[in-house]
C-alpha cells in the first residue's frame, strides 16, 4: 500500500507538469474560481455551526458548569482539548458533506479531465459522445452517493470516540485517512470506467489498491493549506493525478 501512496503523491507534481505542457488551465482555473468561492463561504458557516453544536452541548448537559466547580486546570485542559478535537470532527464531517455535493455538481469537469488527460497520453482522441458523458456523470453520482453513505457511516462512529478524553485525541487522524480514501476513490473511478470496469469490479479494484486513493486524497486535503492558490487547483489537479497513477499502475 505504501507504493501505492508514493505513485499516488508523486502524480501531483506529474500533474503539474502535464498541465503547463498540454495548456490545460482553462478547465482548471475557471472550475477552480467557483469551487474556491463556495468552499470559503461553506467552510465559515459550517465552523460557526460547529463552535454552536458544542456551546449547545456544554450547556445542555451541564458539562461547562461541573467543570467550573472542580475548579482543576489540567480538567480544564482535557476537555478544552477534546473540544478542539470534537470541533475538528464536525468539520471534517462539514467539509465531507460539502465536498459531494462538489463532486456531484463538477462530475461534467471531472469526467471530461480525466477523459482528455488520457487520450493525450494514449496520442489518441476518445470521440465526444453525449450518451458517454451522460453515463460518466451519473456513475460518478452513483460512486459519490454511496461513498457518501459509508464515510458517514464511519464519521459518525469516529465522532462518538472523539468524545471519549485520551483515546479520543487520535480520531481526527483517522477521520482524515477515511476522507482521503473516498475522495481519491471518485478521482480514480473515472479511469476505472473508462477501462470498462463495471461500479462493483470499480469497488474491488481500488479496494484492493487503497494506497492509491488515500494518497490522491491526502494531497487534495494538503493542497487547502496553501490558501487561495491551493483551493483553487486542488479539484482539477486530483483528478488529473489520479489518471496519471492509475496509468503509472503499468509501469510498475
Amino acid at each position: 500500500m505504501f507504493k501505492d501512496i508514493v505513485i499516488a503523491i508523486q502524480a501531483y507534481g506529474q500533474a503539474h507538469s502535464f498541465i503547463r505542457k498540454h495548456n490545460l488551465w482553462k478547465w482548471i482555473i475557471i472550475p477552480g474560481i467557483i469551487y474556491m468561492i463556495v468552499f470559503v463561504v461553506s467552510m465559515y458557516f459550517f465552523g460557526k455551526s460547529a463552535t454552536s453544536v458544542i456551546e449547545y452541548l456544554g450547556v445542555r448537559s451541564g458539562l461547562n458548569t461541573w467543570i467550573q466547580s472542580m475548579r482543576s486546570q489540567l480538567l480544564g485542559f482535557f476537555f478544552t482539548l477534546a473540544g478542539l478535537i470534537l470541533w475538528l470532527i464536525l468539520m471534517l464531517f462539514y467539509f465531507s458533506l460539502f465536498k459531494y455535493v462538489w463532486l456531484i455538481v463538477g462530475s461534467p469537469v471531472f469526467a471530461y479531465l480525466s477523459e482528455k488527460t488520457e487520450a493525450i497520453l494514449e496520442g489518441k482522441d476518445f470521440p465526444f459522445s453525449f450518451r458517454q458523458l451522460a453515463k460518466d456523470i451519473i456513475r460518478g453520482i452513483g460512486i459519490s452517493v454511496r461513498n457518501m453513505l459509508w464515510q458517514s457511516v464511519y464519521l459518525f462512529a469516529i465522532l462518538i470516540l472523539s468524545l471519549i478524553p485520551i483515546v479520543g485525541w487520535i480520531t481526527p487522524v483517522f477521520a482524515l485517512l477515511i476522507e482521503s480514501y473516498y475522495y481519491g476513490f471518485s478521482m480514480l473511478d473515472y479511469s476505472c470506467e473508462r477501462h470498462k470496469l463495471t461500479a462493483a469490479e470499480s469497488i474491488e479494484f481500488i479496494g484492493n489498491r487503497k494506497g492509491l486513493a488515500i494518497g490522491n486524497g491526502i494531497m487534495f486535503y494538503l493542497m487547502h493549506w496553501v490558501p487561495v492558490l491551493g483551493w483553487v487547483l486542488a479539484p482539477s489537479y486530483a483528478v488529473i493525478a489520479a489518471t496519471l497513477s492509475m496509468r503509472g499502475l503499468k509501469k510498475v
